[in-house]
């Protein structure tokens, strides 16, 4: 088998299996993923961290963050518990990312590779990779190989929840860096199928993440198990998807519209990867002027495709938009209460049920 190698997704900058064909991708340093810049994330990511810290006896231990980003939670890991932590990411660099974490925290620009396979760990973390990958069960089988008869390191992988995205209708999380959309059971027998025994598969972030937390085991997992069923009710979510896609764009087209002939000024906030889907898909460069970011590292830079200028939340005082085009719900109450503290009275719009 060849080397597993992660490139690095355009929109949202996690990262995706090329080793097998590496010239369908093309890897740059510049690529921006942190989210922990919303107080409602960071809260998510902490109560996850603690969690996962007292759950399994995380305590001076050796952890892996594979596609550890700027290494935000990896460093949660590693503070809460006093662990020792080494994070895979090409896309983190000494000059992109000026924080020192301290001793207890290698970070490894390179692709996690078969040449750190062996590498030991008593944890191993791995969030919004697995969906990038091209081969995701190659994947896992190099992970399970590399864990070798260390029989009780746990493994934690995070991934968006494909029934989120169908139920809500979420067509701006269909992105072309998403090679896979995983459901539970999908998720489930992945791992099963590969020598883990799966300790516990749930819901998380108010059901748009599923996470599974799994151990290795050196017996056989029968994964025979008749999902008929489950397969004809995903069907019908996919079909009344379908059928309501072009529905959603021609409705959402009309409100632009709408907006712009009644002379409201409306911006869109969120500049991850629905934030971009939706202003390239609806292409309303004339109808709206900006995109708001909390992220200081996006603000000033611009929308791929449509041209866009991001903006920080409180360039919208001087701006002073009649109508702010929220991309992620789970965010509402946090940008109501910033609108507030800017005697704002921007009306706030969801882009999803």
């Amino acid at each position: 088998m060849s080397d597993l190698k992660l490139g690095s997704c355009k929109k949202c900058g996690h990262v995706y299996n090329y080793a097998f064909k590496p010239d369908l991708m093309d890897y740059a340093q510049d690529y921006e993923n942190a989210v922990h810049f919303s107080p409602r994330f960071k809260t998510y990511a902490q109560e996850l961290a603690y969690r996962l810290v007292e759950q399994y006896g995380l305590f001076n231990k050796d952890i892996i963050e594979i596609g550890c980003g700027d290494g935000y939670f990896l460093k949660l890991l590693c503070e809460i518990g006093k662990n020792r932590g080494v994070g895979f990411d090409p896309s983190r660099s000494a000059k992109k990312y000026s924080e020192t974490f301290g001793s207890s925290i290698t970070y490894i620009n390179d692709f996690y590779s078969s040449s750190h396979l062996r590498s030991k760990a008593d944890f191993i973390s791995c969030r919004h990779v697995l969906e990038h990958l091209q081969f995701p069960s190659d994947f896992i089988h190099s992970v399970r190989d590399g864990i070798g008869n260390r029989f009780d390191t746990v493994v934690f992988f995070e991934v968006p929840n494909a029934l989120y995205t169908l139920i809500d209708l979420g067509i701006w999380d269909l992105i072309y860096e998403h090679c896979n959309y995983f459901n539970s059971n999908s998720l489930r027998e992945l791992f099963l199928f590969h020598g883990f025994e799966v300790i516990d598969l749930r819901d998380e972030f108010e059901g748009q993440f599923l996470s599974i937390e799994a151990k290795p085991v050196n017996r056989k997992i029968d994964v025979s198990i008749d999902h008929s069923a489950e397969v004809e009710c995903i069907s019908d979510y996919v079909n009344t998807f379908a059928a309501d896609y072009n529905k959603t764009l021609n409705d959402w087209n009309m409100k632009i519209d709408h907006m712009k002939k009644r002379g409201s000024k409306a911006v869109v906030w969120g500049a991850g990867s629905k934030g971009i889907t939706f202003l390239n898909m609806l292409n309303k460069k004339s109808q709206i002027d900006y995109l708001v970011d909390i992220s200081p590292r996006k603000q000033g830079k611009y929308v791929p495709g449509t041209g866009q200028k991001i903006i920080s939340p409180e360039d919208l005082e001087s701006y002073r938009p009649d109508i702010v085009i929220v991309m992620n719900p789970i965010y509402l109450k946090e940008i109501q209460e910033m609108i507030n503290q800017m005697n704002l009275t921007s009306q706030l719009i969801s882009v999803q049920r």
